[in-house]
């Protein structure tokens, strides 16, 4: 295995391509004309093979789990849980995904916001005083699946009387320092569809605390269904299950023509803008998970996709060194972990980051802040939204896949923006 990957020799400039949400339009280096890689897991045959990973704990190892349709309904039903006083201050960090803020909201509470340092945990020591006096809870993540101790988070929250929610949404697997996964807050939350090839699924556990009957409801028979036809067409799409990829091809070229005409029907119909709120998907936080999803959590092993992601992140460090323009923001740390994706801080992000995104490769960042959102003094949220690239090294990803990711990377990283526009 070579350690550095260069830009393939001859390679041809796509024709300039116009940019989504007005953006300038862009040339990009076009390294290979593949389909575009799966952004998540999809179910093949490989699935179910056994590869040993021993001693890496779960969130399922948890004492009290209980499983939802999402990570963020894992949050929202968390506070629930806690019996937080109407309008509790519910602490976020500054970098966040959406999903993170809009369970606080839905639970009636308000969103307050502390700074990040640059390992990742937050900066516990310039949170204000009136704010530590008022918060209640505290949303804690462990980000791009490399868990980090929070003892001195659990110390901080402990001396203010604060709850603690960790946000494991990227880390099902692993060991957070001193302890396993999940185990530091007084809940823990996870996205079970960032690890397995399920439709949707979320988990809340706890270590220490009973968790109350959560009053989900069973989800209809059309939901049940469509849950195995998504699992499937993607699987097919992705040519996973040899052997029946050519008929489930079929039949869902088939619905797929049927859904664009749908659409194209729909078009004329005016559609206002869309608060962030309803964005993020809210309207199953109080459904029970699919049964598709728990059928195929209790069946696939979870040594290949500890094993596989362990593998993928060492490929994207192993090639994406010594870079002009970017640099790996963190390295795997020495604890067992299942990392979600490899975080990459690029100088020219914006550029970077769409040509990724139009050459159909698994990449995507936290850019999509809350409104209101502040700019902290030694706080490295904002930064981070804007300039750090989120490369995914799930299971399905092979070594020729992390590799074309990298080298398209490189690519645009030799080419500076004024050739691209002169080709």
């Amino acid at each position: 295995m070579t350690d550095t990957v260069r830009p393939p020799l001859g390679r041809r400039f796509a024709p300039t391509r116009l940019a989504k949400n007005n953006r300038q339009p862009v040339n990009i280096p076009s390294v290979y004309t593949l389909q575009a890689l799966p952004k998540g897991p999809v179910l093949g045959w490989s699935s179910f093979l056994h590869e040993s990973t021993p001693g890496i704990p779960s969130v399922e190892n948890l004492r009290h789990i209980v499983f939802t349709t999402s990570g963020r309904s894992a949050i929202y039903q968390a506070l629930l849980q806690l019996r937080l006083p109407p309008g509790s201050f519910v602490m976020v960090p500054t970098y966040h995904c959406p999903t993170m803020v809009a369970p606080i909201l839905l639970a009636g509470h308000r969103p307050a916001y502390f700074g990040i340092q640059a390992n990742g945990l937050p900066d516990v020591q310039r949170i204000a005083l009136d704010l530590a006096a008022d918060a209640r809870a505290m949303i804690v993540s462990h980000y791009f699946g490399l868990a980090q101790s929070l003892h001195e988070v659990r110390q901080w929250c402990d001396r203010h009387d604060v709850a603690l929610i960790e946000d494991c949404a990227h880390c099902y697997f692993g060991e957070a320092g001193e302890r396993p996964i999940g185990s530091w807050g007084d809940f823990c939350t996870a996205s079970l569809s960032k690890f397995f090839p399920v439709p949707e699924a979320g988990l809340l556990g706890s270590a220490t605390r009973a968790i109350s009957q959560l009053p989900l409801q069973r989800q209809g028979l059309k939901a049940q269904v469509k849950g195995w036809v998504d699992v499937l067409e993607t699987a097919a799409k992705y040519r996973r299950l040899r052997g029946l990829n050519r008929i489930f091809g079929t039949i869902f070229s088939l619905k797929r023509k049927v859904r664009e005409t749908d659409v194209a029907r729909e078009k004329g119909i005016p559609n206002p803008a869309r608060e962030m709120l309803e964005s993020c998907d809210m309207a199953r936080i109080s459904r029970r998970p699919l049964a598709a999803s728990m059928m195929l959590r209790n069946l696939l092993p979870r040594g290949r996709i500890i094993a596989q992601r362990q593998r993928n992140f060492g490929i994207f460090a192993q090639l994406l060194v010594d870079l002009q323009g970017a640099r790996a923001l963190v390295s795997l740390p020495s604890k067992p972990v299942a990392p979600y994706v490899f975080p990459l801080w690029v100088d020219d992000a914006d550029r970077v980051y769409h040509a990724l995104r139009d050459e159909g490769l698994p990449v995507f960042r936290w850019d999509q802040i809350w409104p209101g959102t502040p700019l902290l003094a030694h706080d490295v949220g904002a930064d981070w939204s804007r300039h750090v690239l989120q490369l995914l090294c799930h299971q399905d990803l092979d070594e020729s896949d992390i590799r074309r990711s990298a080298a398209c990377l490189i690519a645009l990283l030799h080419v500076s923006p004024d050739t691209l526009q002169a080709k």
